[in-house]
């Protein structure tokens, strides 16, 4: 009854999160419920006996992303009041995407039904908890079964990487910039000049 009851909380203080995320006019105020929402989601994985999916939750997703979102939106000046300047303007098309969004979702549960041999086709099932810690399980999962999917999620997150950095560089022509050629093949009548120095003189 308790671990029934513990579940039905974070699940709804996780829907309610989300909801927040989306809602909240100010966008400090979403980073903070979707930080939450990560919480939350973490006390679900605890709750199914994964805590090392539910520890990555929490250092990952709350201790980085979230924190770096936090940061971004934070250091940003946006004007939001020119920002909903055109909220009514493509409030009908927006209102009927999401129309067209929530039948598809509707008729998809509506339709939904379990395969009755779902469960033998699994790749890979869900080892005893009791027997394999949830690091081994886990990386068993990863880098055994599903090892050509993890590679490809790192090529796609590199790509998208390259891509931000692609997008955001800017090119100032004014800044001085370090040649490292140049400076290797300077002759030495550059770099060194030899002088006479008169006694008690200087040059």
């Amino acid at each position: 009854m308790i671990h029934a009851l513990t579940f039905y909380l974070f699940a709804a203080i996780a829907v309610l999160s989300a909801l927040m995320v989306v809602t909240s006019r100010n966008p400090v105020h979403s980073v903070l419920w979707l930080i939450l929402a990560f919480f939350n989601g973490a006390g679900l994985f605890v709750l199914m006996g994964a805590e090392f999916v539910a520890m990555l939750v929490v250092v990952v997703y709350v201790g980085a992303v979230a924190v770096l979102f936090l940061f971004v939106v934070m250091m940003l000046d946006i004007n939001f009041l020119s920002l909903r300047e055109g909220l009514l303007r493509y409030l009908p098309i927006g209102a009927a995407i999401a129309i067209v969004l929530t039948a598809e979702v509707v008729a998809l549960f509506l339709d939904w039904s379990i395969a009755p041999d779902a469960m033998t086709l699994r790749a890979a099932p869900t080892p005893d908890i009791a027997q394999v810690t949830n690091t081994k399980a886990l990386g068993d999962l990863i880098y055994t079964h599903y090892v050509f999917l993890f590679q490809v999620a790192g090529l796609i997150l590199f790509v998208a990487m390259i891509g931000a950095i692609v997008l955001t560089l800017r090119v100032n022509p004014n800044v001085r910039r370090q040649t490292i050629g140049a400076q290797v093949s300077r002759p030495k009548s550059e770099i060194l000049a030899v002088e006479k120095v008169r006694s008690r003189g200087g040059i």
